[in-house]
């Protein structure tokens, strides 16, 4: 009875690690630059506790480079995870019209994941640990025109954007309990809007919100953690309004 129960368990284990992802989503960057010299900076974070940084600067008046840092580290009692990625990427952006901007934007990304289970005394039970690459492409599509809502006795200038990245993930030197395990690839589509609240001068605050779509099935690489972030941002040297 005690070996049928020692199986039991290990099989119930090997289920719930499979439906685990070794990949949290930074915040996708979204600068919508308009020209040459324009700076954007932002922070973001979601309710997981992953931490992103991000900036963006126009290069020339189309060309505008990107980079991304975020952070997860958490250290709970059942629970522990460490994960650290970044990005880099150039691309084109362009006004249409007046008001309107568009950017396409591809690069690279990396970084390192753990994750450690412990059962109710705090004792480890698993321990997952992998290495991260991927490829991606990104759009971004925005308004610069801004509604207003009025709050708390003054405006609030309120604008809306939409974005649609595709990653090309490969998760490798995986291991599983320090014993190497079968590396795993992936493509995740991660479409996403956002609402920007403009509160003093160039500051905003943004909430993102979208969903995290995975095309092949996988136990580690996975699309399982949320796209959900809000934090500040700031554009400093951009257009606004008639071209």
């Amino acid at each position: 009875m005690t070996t049928s129960l020692r199986v039991l368990f290990s099989v119930c284990l090997l289920g719930l690690a499979s439906c685990r992802s070794m990949y949290f989503p930074p915040t996708p960057n979204a600068p919508m630059l308009t020209q040459k010299g324009e700076f954007s900076g932002g922070a973001h974070v979601n309710f997981q506790g992953n931490f992103t940084a991000q900036g963006a600067y126009a290069v020339t008046n189309g060309l505008g480079v990107i980079g991304t840092a975020s952070f997860l580290h958490t250290d709970k009692k059942r629970k522990a995870l460490d994960h650290d990625f970044a990005e880099l990427g150039a691309g084109y952006f362009t006004r249409l019209g007046d008001h309107r901007v568009i950017e396409g934007y591809a690069g690279y990304g990396f970084g390192t994941s753990a994750r450690t289970e412990r059962d109710g005394d705090g004792i480890t039970t698993e321990r997952l640990d992998a290495k991260l690459e991927k490829v991606f492409v990104q759009v971004n599509y925005s308004s610069k025109d801004s509604k207003v809502v009025r709050a708390l006795g003054r405006e609030w200038p309120i604008s809306y954007g939409t974005a649609l990245r595709v990653s090309f993930m490969n998760m490798y030197d995986f291991k599983l309990n320090g014993v190497p395990g079968p590396n795993e690839k992936n493509i995740l589509l991660e479409p996403i809007t956002w609402t920007r609240v403009q509160l003093a001068g160039p500051l905003q605050f943004q909430f993102i919100s979208g969903s995290n779509f995975g095309l092949r099935h996988r136990k580690y690489m996975k699309a399982s953690n949320s796209v959900f972030n809000f934090g500040l941002l700031m554009n400093i040297g951009g257009q606004s309004g008639k071209r």
